[in-house]
């Protein structure tokens, strides 16, 4: 029987065996992996090297301490112990080169996201602008693009984009300077568009911070308020929720739930799953190749074999699993792994391409479509994640006392429960909702989101959540929880190193990777996004089983100046 795991699948009809492909047709190698050497699976190999290893030192060390003990030479040796030296070498080799080289892969390796995780924030905050001998970013133009000679007056530049000699994507890497380049691309907007753009603010901003990782051709910045709800009382921490919004009555309706929360004896949450995924698409030649390739992912002989080359690109990305799918003859992978506390796509996607880069040479019939195949599924609302779960997967809950559903929130329990029922979870089957059992979810996901430095566009999946409330103790209290399968954030990485943002995450306490517990700052800013939906889903059923909701709205989600131009208005007789 074949104990290779890299040859459970047979080879397709008419293929050429692994030996006479370590060279093609042409002469041309091709890759042989180290693996092939082993004749059993490489969980069994390392287990039988590391119990002779330890075998070997066991038995050295006591024959060695019987010599000196009894003042025998050292260098005279039996054969059993000659047997035991070679065995302890050969071991060590081994161990060596098998842990050994993908630990300094791992270190050596360059990624953003491990990046995250090493540099404190606050040396983020200090970096100075680039200077024209930094190498420019490649988003922004090319290196000889940069070694051209550029007109030294900035109106000379402006004439320059607006004719059109000068790319305005590549101002930045030429000029070495971000904020004069958003300047210099400002004004040419200006005039070519013919509009001014008089209440977007240039100046205030450090442009150099999103030089090809936020945003590229800045012009200026959008200013959002950020209003903070709390204290939300969760899991024992008393914490200040900071929302970025422009929808009146949201953080103020927020608070109130907080509030109840609070007087209640808070609100406990857990994270039940925690894992990002990334789902290739590959397509064969027939469909019974497709499903050769699926039954290899998912059979958990092969699992530590994947897992090694998977881990390779990152020290904190792990394999955790793979499920596929099949459609006709493409085969869609959705690999789920831990990103420590990184969101995680970069970390993922690099080490799906060295799990694709694996199979190849097993599958050489197997051409990738794409790196992402939307069985992840991202930025799309879909029953995958809402079922399987993406990024942190969230439970929050807490029971509301009578006394408080009456005086802070305005209404009874009873009202509450059956309000839930008919709007949440009837209502929303009506219209044929996927994970979308709840008041207002979204809204608070986006806040957060926009506030805190994630992806905003990930609020899709994020705000998928089912609200429960039930009537407890006899009817007199209310328990009420929000599950929230697919909430995917980051305390490292993309926007959230951006000085307001940053200072958002520290007021939450989980500003930048925990050097202790890597992944807990992700995790516990995942149960805050859980804590605040349970917030404002308990005050807005509960404005609405009052009647309040129009009412509260009329008061706090209308501009000053719109209420002032109202009254002045002539009455009508």
């Amino acid at each position: 029987m074949d104990m290779d795991v890299r040859r459970r699948v047979p080879p397709p009809h008419g293929s050429v065996p692994r030996r006479q492909q370590a060279t093609g047709a042409e002469g041309e190698r091709v890759r042989v992996q180290a693996g092939d050497a082993l004749p059993l699976p490489i969980r069994h190999t390392n287990l039988i090297f590391s119990a002779l290893f330890a075998a070997s030192l066991v038995y050295l060390m006591r024959r060695w301490r019987g010599k000196i003990r009894a003042s025998t030479p050292l260098h005279v040796v039996s054969p059993a112990e000659i047997f035991a030296i070679c065995g302890l070498v050969a071991s060590l080799i081994y161990l060596l080169s098998f842990f050994g080289i993908a630990f300094v892969q791992s270190v050596v390796s360059s990624s953003d996201d491990d990046e995250d995780f090493i540099v404190d924030s606050r040396h983020a905050r200090a970096r100075a602008p680039p200077t024209p001998a930094q190498t420019p970013c490649a988003l922004l133009g090319s290196p000889a693009a940069a070694t051209e000679k550029m007109p030294e007056e900035d109106e000379e530049i402006v004439a320059a984009v607006v004719a059109g000699k000068i790319p305005s994507y590549v101002l930045e890497s030429r000029l070495g300077d971000c904020r004069r380049a958003a300047g210099i691309r400002r004004e040419a907007l200006r005039r070519i568009t013919g509009r001014d753009m008089d209440g977007l603010p240039l100046d205030g901003f450090d442009y150099a911070s999103i030089l090809g990782q936020c945003c590229e051709l800045p012009v200026g910045y959008v200013q959002l308020p950020v209003g903070v709800a709390g204290p939300l009382l969760l899991d024992g921490r008393r914490l200040y929720v900071p929302m970025a919004t422009t929808e009146g009555c949201l953080v103020a309706s927020t608070n109130r739930g907080c509030k109840a929360i609070a007087e209640s004896g808070g609100a406990s949450s857990v994270v039940f799953r925690d894992g990002m995924t990334r789902a290739p698409v590959v397509r064969f030649p027939s469909a019974r190749r497709a499903a050769e390739l699926k039954a290899f992912l998912e059979d958990p002989a092969n699992f530590d074999t994947l897992a090694v080359v998977f881990n390779r690109s990152s020290r904190f990305g792990r394999l955790q699993g793979v499920k596929c799918a099949i459609a006709g003859r493409n085969l869609y992978m959705r690999f789920s792994c831990s990103t420590g506390d990184a969101m995680g796509m970069n970390m993922v996607s690099k080490g799906v391409q060295n799990v694709l880069d694996y199979l190849q040479a097993d599958f050489p019939d197997m051409d990738v479509i794409s790196i992402s195949g939307n069985f992840c599924s991202d930025k799309k609302s879909a029953a995958v994640n809402w079922i399987d779960g993406r990024g942190k997967s969230v439970v929050c809950e807490a029971v509301i006392k009578e006394e408080v559903v009456k005086k802070v929130l305005k209404t009874n329990v009873q009202a509450l429960v059956e309000l839930n029922v008919i709007k949440n979870l009837a209502g929303s089957a009506v219209a044929g909702a996927l994970g979308g059992f709840n008041a207002h979810a979204s809204n608070i996901v986006a806040a957060i989101f926009i506030a805190t430095g994630q992806d905003p566009a990930q609020n899709v999946e994020s705000s998928q959540c089912i609200t429960m409330l039930e009537a407890i103790n006899d009817g007199k209290d209310l328990h009420v929880s929000v599950t929230m399968p697919s909430i995917e954030v980051g305390t490292v990485g993309g926007g959230t190193q951006l000085a307001s943002q940053s200072a958002c995450l520290d007021l939450l306490g989980v500003k930048g990777a925990n050097r202790e517990s890597p992944g807990s700052n992700a995790r516990l800013l995942a149960t805050v996004v859980a804590g605040a939906v349970l917030a404002a889903e308990l005050s807005l059923i509960s404005a609405q089983a009052a009647g309040h909701l129009v009412q509260s709205h009329m008061k706090y989600n209308r501009s000053s100046k719109a209420l002032a131009e109202e009254t002045d208005k002539p009455k009508k007789c």
